[in-house]
């Protein structure tokens, strides 16, 4: 009989963790649909233009943090240029749209993956020269790019240069007028999580993770070091120069130091830094903390930049007690409290 009980006594506890299992799945896609219905109810239910105003901006960061962290979250690369994108993207709808005189409308709303196409071309010469480097010297270098993209807006003419171009401007009616973007933002959100899904579930996201472990022991097990980063790198830049065009057409009016700003690279990798890097929830859980809090600092004490105080000390506090980021530290934290369930069950 003991020996029975002994054998029954592992089956049972794979039942138990096979049940569990089933249940954190279960709420997991239970919190995700819930995540998605609010997502998109949300102009419905806060229809305050200044509230769905916000809710433009924090979803075009919620993709960029997401495209960024598919890059230098697998990789390991932390790149800080990637407002280069930003800015060609928003560039390429505003200079198109005006160059043939295209009617404000939902038209022009398809000139949003060109400006996706136009980044992630940009992105192929910049990263054949960037990635043949290691990480902190590529840092150097996309900072550098980043800043010539910036000087080329300022000085070109087809550019506008330092007066900058401007939009068609839809005359829809200022209730809805916002919506209209956010599902526009949404929809490019879409896409910037269905890239990093695919990233993350493939052996193509394997070899990503394999370079940012160990580069030189990656490359010895047979993995096309170079390609595998350009490619990663490219599918950012094509994200975040899709939310740059929407960004230009949402405003009206862009100019090179807006467009082209290096307080943008520092927000998507605080916000990815601060929800995880390398995973999927993490950049948009620290795009809906931050950018609210950004645009809320900015409506209250007139564009002062004392929201740039608390960005450095919030990455601080990151870095000291939470250098993993909120859900992998979250994540950790209920597995070992699991584990301790379960040693207590088997004692």
């Amino acid at each position: 009989m003991t020996d029975v009980a002994a054998l029954a006594e592992p089956r049972d506890l794979e039942q138990v963790r096979a049940r569990r299992s089933a249940l954190v799945k279960g709420a997991r896609g239970a919190f995700w649909a819930a995540f998605c219905a609010l997502l998109l109810a949300f102009p419905v239910i806060f229809p305050n233009p200044t509230v769905t105003s916000i809710a433009v901006f924090t979803v075009i960061f919620m993709t960029a943090a997401t495209a960024w962290n598919a890059f230098s979250g697998y990789s390991g690369y932390i790149a800080l240029g990637h407002a280069a994108f930003f800015g060609t993207g928003a560039y390429t709808l505003a200079v198109i749209s005006t160059d043939i005189h295209m009617a404000p409308g939902y038209g022009v709303f398809s000139l949003v993956p060109l400006g996706g196409l136009v980044a992630a071309a940009a992105a192929v010469p910049i990263g054949l020269i960037a990635l043949r480097t290691r990480r902190h010297t590529f840092v150097v270098l996309t900072i550098a790019i980043f800043f010539i993209f910036q000087l080329l807006a300022t000085n070109l003419s087809f550019t506008g240069g330092s007066s900058g171009e401007a939009t068609p401007a839809p005359a829809w009616s200022a209730g809805g007028y916002n919506d209209r973007f956010y599902y526009a933002g949404l929809v490019c959100l879409a896409v910037a999580v269905a890239v990093t899904l695919l990233i993350r579930r493939s052996r193509f996201g394997l070899q990503l993770l394999a370079i940012r472990d160990d580069e030189d022991r990656a490359a010895g097990l047979g993995v096309a070091v170079t390609r595998v980063k350009l490619v990663a790198f490219v599918a950012s830049a094509f994200s975040v120069g899709m939310v740059g065009a929407l960004y230009a057409y949402f405003l009206g009016q862009i100019y090179p130091q807006f467009a082209f700003d290096p307080l943008f690279d520092l927000s998507v990798a605080l916000m990815a830094f601060l929800g995880g890097l390398g995973t999927v929830s993490g950049p948009l859980l620290g795009a809906l903390l931050l950018e609210p809090l950004q645009q809320y600092f900015t409506l209250q004490f007139s564009a002062s930049d004392l929201y740039l105080v608390v960005y450095g000390a919030l990455f601080l506090a990151v870095i000291l007690f939470m250098p993993r980021g909120v859900v992998p530290t979250v994540a950790g934290a209920l597995a070992a409290r699991r584990e301790r369930r379960a040693e207590r069950g088997r004692a």
